[in-house]
């Protein structure tokens, strides 16, 4: 493990931002909303203050423009994004470089909830819809409900799912104890795109004990 002061929490580099994904973040931004298909960071440590030293640093040496931020009791989140990748990819090791972290020190990805709900009835439907800061969800359509830890990996698990399948993007919550993704359209297209969501999380603690091994670090 890092003897660094700082704890990174989450660290996930998304290559291009589905246009309901990037359309979604821009809805309710308060910052600089990200354009469809430009690359994007989220990055999450403590001590949560910190994340504005960091974000200056990230600005100031980079052209990546600031998405958005968070900033909780314990960790703060900030996302970057720029329609070139090796800019993103450079305010993120940037940070990496000042904290004396590395994505071996991340942390694992666990995921909470993981259910598919198959031609959901109509009262339900009305439900995900009232709560919905996307598409509606009709009757009849199949519902994926993802919750993971961090739950800034939820973006990276939702832009590969609509990579994945034809499907509607119905709320995204990348920030908190827990993120809260859900999605909605036909039966088929959803099953294509909560295997993708799974994939990008597996992928990722993957890459994380590939980088501790190397480390000789025990997972």
């Amino acid at each position: 493990m890092s003897s660094s002061s700082f704890s990174l929490r989450a660290y996930v580099f998304v290559d291009q931002l589905q246009p309901q994904l990037a359309q979604f973040i821009a809805k309710d931004n308060r910052v600089y909303d990200p354009s469809e298909y430009d690359a994007a960071l989220l990055l999450e440590l403590a001590p949560a203050m910190e994340i504005h030293r960091m974000i200056d640093l990230a600005l100031k040496g980079t052209k990546a423009r600031l998405g958005s931020v968070v900033t909780e009791r314990i960790y703060g989140m900030m996302q970057v994004q720029h329609a070139d990748q090796g800019e993103v990819i450079e305010a993120g090791e940037a940070v990496l470089r000042q904290t004396g972290l590395t994505i071996a020190d991340r942390a694992h990805v666990d995921v909470v909830t993981n259910m598919i709900i198959r031609g959901i009835e109509q009262d339900h439907a009305i439900y995900f819809t009232g709560t919905s800061k996307g598409y509606m969800v009709l009757a009849e359509e199949s519902v994926f409900i993802l919750e993971c830890s961090p739950a800034a990996y939820l973006t990276l698990a939702a832009n590969e799912a609509l990579k994945a399948g034809r499907v509607k993007l119905i709320t995204v919550r990348p920030f908190g104890a827990t993120g809260r993704l859900v999605m909605s359209g036909p039966e088929a297209e959803i099953d294509v795109a909560a295997a993708a969501a799974l994939d990008s999380l597996n992928a990722l603690n993957e890459e994380r004990s590939a980088a501790r091994a190397a480390l000789g670090l025990k997972d």
